[in-house]
Parts: C-alpha cells; structure tokens; sequence
C-alpha cells in the first residue's frame, strides 16, 4: 500500500514552545486515518503539517514520494485540503461559497456546476444552492465547508473534529458522509477527533497522540481491544471500571467493583485497579445458558442505538455494560427497553489497565 503522506521525525515548535515531538506517521492511499487525542495534545498542528499550512521545525514531509520544500510546497499545497473545526462560511449562496475555491483555483467556469452539484449530492444539500450560507444550521454549514472542500477533488482531506458542537443527527449524517467520500471517490481522509466511538467506527486505522508524541497505532480493534493506559487516561471509555483485586485460590484474580459486584480475571492482581471489557467479547442471551465464561450476570436493558448493521445496547446488571450485537440477532430475541437478558465474558477478556 502506497503512502501519499509521509512524516519523518517531524517536531514542530511554536516559539519556545514544542507541540509535536519526533513524530514519524505514514498515511496510505485511500483509508481513513483518525487521529485521536485529548484537546491540546497536537491533533490540530499535525493536520496543518499535513496540509502544508505550516513547515516542521525539523524532520521531513513527504507528499506522493517528493520531499516537501519552499519550491515545491505551493504546488503540493494543491493536492490537500484542510477543513477547520470552526466553520467559516462567506456571506453569500451555498453555490457561492462552494464555488470559492474553484475561482481561487481558477477552475473554468463552465465547470462549476457539474462539480458543485456532485459535491452538494456527497454532502446531502442537493437543492440548497440558492440558499443563504449563514442562516443555515451547524450541521448543514458544516456540510458545506465540507462540499467546499470535496469540490476541489484533492487527493488528501483532512478534517479538524467534524462533529464538534453537533446534535447526534446532524453528526451521524456528517460521519456518513466521511465514508461516502472515502468509499465512493476513494478519498483519503485524515480526521482529529477526541470522539471514542467515532474512532471505533469510522477509520481503518487510528494514530493516538499524546502530548505531541504517536503513542499507539493501529486499527481500531487493536487499539480499542486491549485499552492501553494512554488511552484510558483521557477517554470515557465504555466498560471500564476501578476495583479492589484479591487473588483466588485457583490462581485467578477476583475484583470487586463496589456493592458486592465481582468480576473474575485471569491476571495476578492484587490491591486497586482498573478494567476493562470490550463489547465485542461479551455474549448477550435472553436465557441462561451453559458456558465456560467465568462472568455471568442477569440485568436489563437500559438504552438501545442503532448504529446500522450494529445496535449497541447498555445493560444495567449491577453495573452498566455496553454490548454489541448484531441487528439481526436484535430482532431475533425482540430486545426492547428493559428486556430482562444475560450478558457473558471470559475471565481472559478482561483486561487489567
């Protein structure tokens, strides 16, 4: 897989300020990359560096295989596009402000229309050319920095946290269309968030920053399966839980969450820790059954969303777990609100942080 971006040893300080540290990253054509990362932590001055909107203080970028200097970085600048986290629209139509960057361009105008109707069809705004830019709502003018962006057809699009400030709906559609554009104009997508399920679900791969420093990479199931301690620093990740650790007389370890709550875990422990369980290693049932899970616990179900193919689903069962199923499986067992089930996890699922 060939790299269309390439950052080696990068650093970058502002006065005597450094926000990123020796990072070393490759972005690969056509996936989606996240960028995840606590507020402050460098997400916002990697994607400028990506963009070529602000030069490392030392390091090299590479872009398609050229080394990016002063008399090359206009010229590569035209091949990424960047859309800020604050959305900035112009007084004007829709077909304005998505037209801006082709006249800046100097794309023919007869052009225009074809280009700008594909862009708003991507974003879902088909119909809306004629409307006022700024009296639209943030989820809709966030689409239109977002058309803005896809009209220019650059091979990189990086997103500075796309849905920030946006009621569920208006960021569902925003995330959708994140994957329409990678999928269907095949798109690489760079993309900063702090949103945890966001990075679950969206990107191929996920780079975790900290502190200016890549601490982690890999795809989300390698990132999110066994929760590292950087990433439970910041994130409210779901089914992580603190507890007192006492060993067992078979050479597990047993930790009480409060309340008489246990979980079973297969790492020597003792004293106050943290866990965790990844939703895809619980079993949901709505009878008992026989397993040779260590954990099993009867609860109910106390919110349900739909997240496509997945519902995610919390069970109260002492202590809230999120679990995913299938909306299959969902149908099948007729789970509602405050369905009485099962929930099942290995004692080797359960990792200690």
């Amino acid at each position: 897989m060939s790299a269309i971006a390439e950052l080696e040893n990068v650093s970058k300080a502002f006065d005597a300020k450094m926000v990123l540290y020796n990072v070393n990253l490759q972005v690969y054509q056509g996936e989606i990359l996240a960028l995840l990362g606590p507020n402050g932590s460098g997400k916002s001055t990697l994607l400028k560096t990506l963009a070529l909107l602000t030069m490392p203080s030392s390091g090299q970028l590479k872009f398609n295989g050229e080394l990016v200097a002063a008399n090359n970085v206009e010229r590569l600048r035209q091949q990424t596009t960047l859309v800020f986290q604050k959305t900035t629209l112009f007084e004007g139509s829709v077909y304005d402000n998505v037209a801006y960057g082709l006249k800046i361009r100097k794309v023919p105008k007869n052009q225009h229309a074809e280009l700008i109707a594909q862009a708003l069809r991507i974003v879902r705004l088909e119909g809306f050319e004629k409307r006022q830019a700024k009296r639209l709502s943030g989820g809709e003018q966030q689409r239109v920095a977002i058309a803005r962006a896809l009209v220019l057809k650059t091979k990189l699009l990086l997103l500075d946290e796309p849905t920030t400030n946006l009621d569920p709906k208006n960021a569902q559609i925003i995330e959708e269309v994140i994957a329409t554009v990678n999928h269907e104009l095949e798109t690489t997508i760079v993309l900063a968030t702090h949103n945890m399920f966001q990075a679950q679900t969206l990107p191929s791969r996920i780079a975790l920053i900290s502190n200016g420093k890549i601490t982690q990479m890999g795809t989300p199931a390698e990132v999110f399966g066994k929760l590292s301690k950087n990433l439970a620093s910041f994130a409210a990740v779901d089914n992580t839980f603190k507890g007192n650790a006492m060993p067992t007389l078979e050479g597990t370890t047993m930790v009480d969450l409060g309340n008489g709550f246990r979980v079973e875990v297969t790492e020597p422990k003792i004293g106050e820790i943290s866990v965790f369980v990844s939703p895809q290693d619980i079993i949901l049932t709505k009878t008992p059954f026989q397993s040779s899970a260590r954990n099993v616990f009867k609860g109910k179900i106390v919110e349900i969303a739909d997240l496509g193919s997945l519902v995610k689903l919390k069970v109260d069962v002492g202590r809230v777990f999120t679990v995913q199923v299938t909306k299959r499986s969902f149908k099948e067992m007729t789970l509602n609100l405050d369905s009485e089930v099962y929930i099942a996890f290995k004692a080797s699922s359960v990792n200690v942080l």
